[in-house]
């Protein structure tokens, strides 16, 4: 099994559900499923997918990532744990990046991350757990203790409203609010400037 590269596994694995309805979002379509047969869930099994060292080293540099009034030093703890930090990051206080794999967040220039945001890269559970890569665009903006979901995309310029849960990907420019997120409003980034002649 590889701990750096995103959807290797040496067990066996799967991606989105077949059976899924047409308005299934696009997330799962980029979540990789590693069925864990056996009589207990996939967390209880947590350590025979990841190493135990892996996540302690995560966590341990993830809590000075939490801490850190810093903003240079959380890009660069990012960066150690395998996020891809962009030009600017701001990542705020008490905001949480997967500790399983971290490798699988890439931060675009100068997003913003607010204050006790969580970005998570896998759900475990019953009979399987997931993965998928979490992407945020140039200049995205999370709101404080929102929650974004595996295999999320959010747009370049979008916005994330705090306490929100990310389902679903956020097009470039749009605003996000609730639980599910939903789009509010968003930014016609075709239109025109209008003057008078």
């Amino acid at each position: 099994m590889s701990e750096d590269t995103p959807g290797e596994d040496a067990s066996e694995e799967t991606t989105a559900d077949e059976s899924a309805p047409d308005d299934t979002p696009a997330r799962y379509d980029r979540t990789t499923r590693h069925p864990t047969p056996g009589p207990r869930n996939s967390l209880h099994d947590w350590p025979s997918h990841r190493s135990p060292l892996v996540v302690a080293f995560n966590y341990a540099l993830i809590w000075l990532v939490r801490v850190s009034p810093s903003l240079r030093l959380k890009r660069r703890l990012l960066s150690a744990i395998g996020v891809d930090v962009g030009e600017g990051v701001s990542w705020g206080l008490e905001a949480t990046p997967d500790v399983f794999w971290p490798n699988y967040i890439t931060l675009g220039d100068d997003v913003i991350v607010g204050y006790d945001a969580t970005l998570l890269c896998h759900e475990f559970l019953q009979e399987e757990y997931r993965t998928g890569e979490v992407v945020l665009g140039d200049r995205a903006m999370i709101g404080a203790g929102a929650i974004v979901l595996p295999g999320v995309h959010v747009g370049a310029d979008a916005q994330v409203a705090a306490n929100s849960l990310v389902a679903h990907d956020v097009p470039p420019g749009a605003t996000v609010a609730g639980v599910p997120a939903e789009v509010v409003s968003e930014t016609d980034s075709d239109a025109e400037d209008v003057t008078d002649d």
